[in-house]
């Protein structure tokens, strides 16, 4: 497909909430008293493959369960920003080079006007560089160099954070998150956030979260150092007894381990706001899981409608298509924010 820069800033203008940017050639025309509720949708087959090659036609939105004319239609290629957010708990001990390795995939998948943000989660939340870049060699420097050792699973917290991230930038918001584990930061904080906060906020800041869970046994492998940092070295840490970070107090099992699913909640947060959700059991599909999120956000299609009502609801989104056989992913909310200025 190609690419179309000037559509681009305009999509970067219709996001709900986004200032106007000067229209170029044609585009539609945005001023303050006009808002974009701008929709960015996956179509896939019965077999889960992309069809990228849809018109204008084949779509339709519901708002609140009322039709809506499109105003913007695009197939084209659209820039991304994605702050990616990677586990770093203790049960992932063993799988940190698998893990990087896998989000190198993505960073090398990204196009040229992509930009992005490395974060890994454990004891604390930490988010690489202080801006957002498209300069794959400094993310794959940090992925190498920077990312933190093993600890706890703020997963909430993390996810929360990468909101926070995004909330200046415009255009498609994505935040990318990798984990093997539940929530359970650890911290006995008052102030942790819950899934239900965070998809809140999601939806109202218009943010897109794909994410990757890996299933797996219970505790940590038995050849896997307890604690300590990555070399290997002794030591209880924030994620002890078993890998108490990423998936309980399985290290006090006698039993056989039990296999365990990633946090309930990731399918429900990536349904909601549009992204997607892949469950791994295993780390052989680990790198081209990251790079098919890649490829998904590059071939998602950008509709667009004017609302009748800014009430500064929540109002339910519909995508429909003319194909039954086909299946879009796009957000189910979107805030209906008053215009700055009306009564």
């Amino acid at each position: 497909m190609n690419r179309s820069p000037t559509l681009a800033a305009v999509l970067f203008a219709a996001s709900l909430g986004a200032p106007a940017a000067a229209p170029q050639r044609q585009p539609p025309s945005f001023t303050t008293a006009t808002r974009t509720v701008a929709v960015y949708a996956t179509v896939t087959n019965a077999r889960g493959r992309l069809v990228p090659d849809l018109s204008r036609d084949d779509f339709a939105i519901d708002d609140n369960g009322k039709r809506q004319v499109l105003t913007l239609f695009s197939n084209d290629i659209q820039p991304i920003t994605v702050v990616m957010l990677l586990d770093r708990s203790s049960s992932m001990l063993a799988n940190f080079d698998l893990e990087e390795q896998a989000a190198e995939a993505f960073v090398r998948a990204m196009g040229s006007a992509d930009k992005a943000r490395i974060g890994s989660f454990s004891a604390r939340i930490q988010v690489d560089p202080p801006e957002f870049t498209s300069d794959r060699d400094a993310l794959l420097t940090i992925l190498r160099n920077d990312l933190q050792g093993e600890g706890p699973t703020p997963l909430w917290n993390a996810v929360d954070s990468g909101i926070d991230k995004l909330l200046l930038e415009e255009g498609r918001r994505v935040v990318l998150v990798f984990t093997d584990g539940v929530d359970m930061p650890m911290n006995f904080s008052n102030h942790n956030k819950s899934l239900k906060d965070v998809m809140k906020r999601a939806e109202e800041e218009n943010v897109m979260v794909y994410a990757i869970g890996l299933a797996g046994e219970n505790g940590m492998p038995a050849n896997a150092p307890r604690g300590g940092d990555r070399s290997g070295r002794g030591g209880m840490g924030p994620g002890g007894f078993g890998g108490l970070g990423g998936r309980g107090m399985g290290g006090y099992s006698s039993g056989r381990p039990q296999m365990e699913k990633p946090d309930e909640g990731l399918p429900k947060i990536a349904a909601a706001t549009g992204g997607g959700y892949f469950e791994l059991t295993s780390t052989s599909a680990l790198a081209s899981t990251f790079a098919r999120v890649a490829d998904e956000l590059h071939h998602q299609y950008a509709l667009g409608f004017a609302p009748e009502k800014l009430d500064g609801k929540l109002h339910d989104l519909t995508v429909h298509l003319s194909q039954p056989d086909l299946i879009a992913r796009a957000r189910k909310r979107y805030l209906a924010s008053k215009v700055l200025g009306s009564p």
